[in-house]
């Protein structure tokens, strides 16, 4: 797994955000990739006037909404983000983008998201008759691809966030219609460390496998780490290291996208970690394994054992 970059998406402005260009800035030099602006991608989620609402709205550098804000070149650079992440959706690589995309909704901007980029390219995936298991390891739900794909059987979304947490909404419910049964809303307590990650993926890996996705669209956010600005979880690298090394080894067919993590000082070694974990590479941690206090693994199996009762008539444990 390769990463797709390119200086585009720094031109989203955001000033002292925190979701600001020194998030990229910080992995240091990157080798520039070439992509393509192709709004036609937008319309596979996103409903025009929402669309020309976010272009007039970045032309004159107005928010979208309270927490999303905008500049001149944002438009461009989310067009950018939409389209390097169906090229990693090509080429099974990493799109190391900005702006983000998990929480933006069909038909408003959330959460530092304008456009929904792992549900655009999962909609690009499904049109081609893949199913598809969007991984959301993200510390916050990623409300906006959960709304999106409630009432569908072609795509399991799978997450693991803090809760409660930003966005608030009620984040237990396991899909309506065809979809019942294919949202797995994983709640993890504040202070749930590494030790309570594992628990969360042997606990529900089970069913993922079930549902033999073609593809797994990785939401790949690092503010679950434990020195992350926006959160209460204690993720360590070896966290990251983990998922990468389990995702190749579960799964044949796979592509990544970047959400969140705000900590510019460990967001690299988070990023790199998941990288050599995915790509079978040795990679030196330098932190100490988290665990979490006996109260917080109780909340979290107590929340578990909830999703899987609910889960059970669709799944086998």
């Amino acid at each position: 797994m390769n990463l797709i970059y390119n200086p585009i998406f720094l031109d989203h402005n955001t000033g002292m955000h925190p979701e600001n260009r020194k998030r990229l800035e910080c992995l240091g030099e990157l080798k520039s990739s070439p992509i393509e602006l192709n709004e036609s991608y937008l319309s596979l989620v996103h409903s025009d006037p929402y669309i020309e609402q976010v272009r007039a709205r970045s032309l004159k550098g107005l928010p979208l909404d309270q927490d999303t804000v905008t500049s001149e070149g944002s438009f461009n650079a989310a067009v950018a983000a939409v389209s390097a992440t169906v090229e990693a959706s090509k080429t099974g690589d990493f799109a190391l983008v900005r702006p983000p995309g998990h929480h933006a909704y069909r038909e408003h901007a959330s959460g530092f998201c304008l456009f929904n980029n792992v549900a655009i390219a999962t909609q690009r995936l499904v049109n081609q008759g893949k199913r598809v298991l969007i991984f959301d390891f993200d510390g916050h739900l990623g409300d906006g691809t959960f709304h999106i794909f409630n009432d569908m059987d072609k795509v399991m979304y799978w997450s693991l966030h803090q809760h409660p947490a930003f966005p608030h909404i009620e984040s237990n419910l396991i899909g309506e219609g065809k979809g019942t049964g294919f949202t797995l809303p994983v709640l993890l307590p504040a202070g749930s460390g590494d030790d309570i990650l594992r628990m969360a993926m042997d606990h529900f890996l089970p069913i993922a496998k079930q549902y033999q996705p073609d593809v797994i669209a990785i939401s790949a956010g690092f503010d679950a780490h434990q020195y992350d600005l926006l959160l209460e979880l204690r993720f360590s690298v070896n966290s990251y290291y983990y998922l990468g090394k389990l995702i190749r080894e579960e799964f044949d067919q796979y592509f990544a996208t970047l959400e969140g993590g705000y900590n510019i000082e460990h967001l690299p070694d988070c990023i790199n970690s998941f990288l050599a974990g995915i790509n079978g590479e040795p990679y030196e941690i330098s932190e100490k394994y988290t665990e979490s206090r006996v109260l917080v693994r109780d909340e979290f199996e107590w929340n578990a054992a909830l999703l899987e009762s609910k889960l059970k008539p669709y799944w086998t444990f």
